[in-house]
C-alpha cells in the first residue's frame, strides 16, 4: 500500500448524490444489505435520541448538551468502520453517538451530561475516552494512545474527533506533527460544521480546506461530503488501513448541525441564514440514504416509523435509569478523589454535609 501524501483540495469525496443515486460506482463500499441496513437504522436512531435530548434539555433534566442533527452520517457511518474490540476513540463533547455506539451506555452518557461522577465510570472493554471539554486536546491525547497500541503491538487505531474549530488550536497541530513523526496508528477527523460555535471556518483560517492542512504534518488529508454516510464509511475504512500501517489521515467532513451550538443559550439565526439552513437540510443524511435504500428495497416507510417508536421508548428509559441513580453531593465527589481524604477536605465535607442536611 502506498504512503503517498496526498490531499483532495476543493473536491469533496462523495458517492451518493443529495438525491439518493451512485456517482462514484468505484468507490461504493463493499457493505452487505444487512450492514446497510443497519447503517441507517443507527442513523434514524440517533436523530431520535438527539431529539428528545434537546427537549430533555429545555426541561433542565440535562446539563450541557451538544445537538447532533445533521451530522448522523459523519458520526455514525465513521464510528461504524471502526473495529470495538481495539480501536479507540477520543471524543469531543458533541461525539457521544460514536461513543454510545463504541459501546459506552447511554443511561451513562445521561449522567455524564448531569455532572454525575458515574457517566465517567467507563465499562470494561469500551475503548474509548471520555468527552474532552477543552477545544482540540483529543488531538494530543489520540497520539498517546496511539503509541501505547504502537509499543504493545495492539492491532488497533486511535481516532479523535473534533469541530472546524478544534482545528484552529495548537492542540490539533502538535498531535497532527506527533502522530506523522512517530508513524503512529492514528485517524483525526475534523466535523467542519461551518461554524466554531458563531465563528464561521472562513474567519478561521485562510486555507481553502481543512484536509490540506495535513500536508504540513507529512500525512495523508482527505476531504469528504460529511452528508453521505456511504463516503464516509469508504474514507475511514481506507485510513483505518492506512494507520495499521503507520500513515496516519485527517479527514475533513464537511456537514452541519441543524440546531444551535449547544443548549446553553446559544441562538443560531444570529450568524446563520435561513436560506443556509434550508440548502443543508435538502442534503440531510437520512433523506439522501433513505431514497438509496429504497431504491434497492431495502428499507420502507412502515420499517422507519416502527424504529422511531423503539428509539423513543429506548431512550426514556435510559433518562429513567440515570434519574433513579442518587444524586452526586459534594462529599461524593471529594470522597472519590482521594484514597485518604486530606484533613482540610473532610473539614470541608463536613461543612457541605451539614449544609446539605438543612
Amino acid at each position: 500500500m502506498s504512503h503517498e501524501v496526498h490531499v483532495n483540495e476543493l473536491k469533496p469525496l462523495q458517492i451518493l448524490s443529495p438525491e439518493g443515486e451512485i456517482v462514484n460506482p468505484d468507490l461504493v463500499p463493499a457493505l452487505s444489505d444487512d450492514q446497510l441496513r443497519e447503517l441507517m437504522r443507527r442513523m434514524v436512531f440517533t436523530r431520535v435520541w438527539d431529539q428528545r435530548a434537546v427537549s430533555l434539555a429545555r426541561q433542565g433534566r440535562l446539563g450541557f448538551y451538544a445537538p447532533v442533527s445533521g451530522q448522523e452520517a459523519s458520526m455514525v457511518a465513521s464510528q461504524f468502520a471502526l473495529d470495538k474490540e481495539h480501536d479507540w476513540i477520543c471524543p469531543g463533547y458533541r461525539d457521544m453517538p460514536q461513543l454510545f455506539w463504541h459501546g459506552y451506555p447511554m443511561y451513562q452518557a445521561f449522567l455524564y451530561s448531569r455532572g454525575h461522577q458515574h457517566g465517567g465510570q467507563v465499562p470494561a472493554g469500551v475503548n474509548i475516552l471520555l468527552p474532552q471539554i477543552i477545544i482540540g486536546a483529543q488531538y494530543v491525547q489520540a497520539p498517546g494512545v496511539a503509541m501505547g497500541l504502537k509499543l504493545n503491538n495492539k492491532p488497533g487505531v486511535a481516532v479523535a474527533y473534533t469541530g472546524d474549530g478544534g482545528s484552529s488550536q495548537g492542540d490539533f497541530y502538535e498531535g497532527l506533527n506527533f502522530a506523522g513523526a512517530f508513524r503512529l496508528p492514528n485517524i483525526f477527523i475534523v466535523q467542519n460544521n461551518r461554524y466554531a460555535i458563531s465563528t464561521p471556518r472562513e474567519k478561521q483560517t485562510l486555507a481553502p480546506t481543512i484536509a490540506q492542512k495535513a500536508v504540513a504534518a507529512g500525512i495523508r488529508g482527505v476531504q469528504v461530503d460529511g452528508m453521505d454516510p456511504l463516503a464516509v464509511y469508504a474514507a475511514v475504512a481506507e485510513a483505518r488501513k492506512f494507520a495499521l500501517e503507520g500513515m496516519p489521515t485527517l479527514i475533513e467532513t464537511l456537514t452541519y448541525r441543524y440546531n444551535p451550538h449547544s443548549m446553553s443559550g446559544d441562538d443560531p439565526t444570529k450568524y446563520r441564514t435561513k436560506e443556509e439552513q434550508t440548502e443543508w437540510e435538502q442534503k440531510d443524511p437520512l433523506i439522501r440514504f433513505r431514497k438509496f435504500l429504497q431504491a434497492k428495497n431495502l428499507w420502507t416507510d412502515a420499517e422507519e416509523e416502527a424504529l422511531i417508536e423503539e428509539a423513543k421508548a429506548y431512550v426514556n428509559a435510559e433518562i429513567k435509569k440515570a434519574e433513579e441513580i442518587q444524586k452526586m453531593t459534594v462529599s461524593d465527589l471529594i470522597d472519590s478523589m482521594f484514597e485518604t481524604t486530606p484533613a482540610h477536605l473532610e473539614e470541608q465535607k463536613e461543612w457541605f454535609a451539614a449544609k446539605e442536611a438543612k
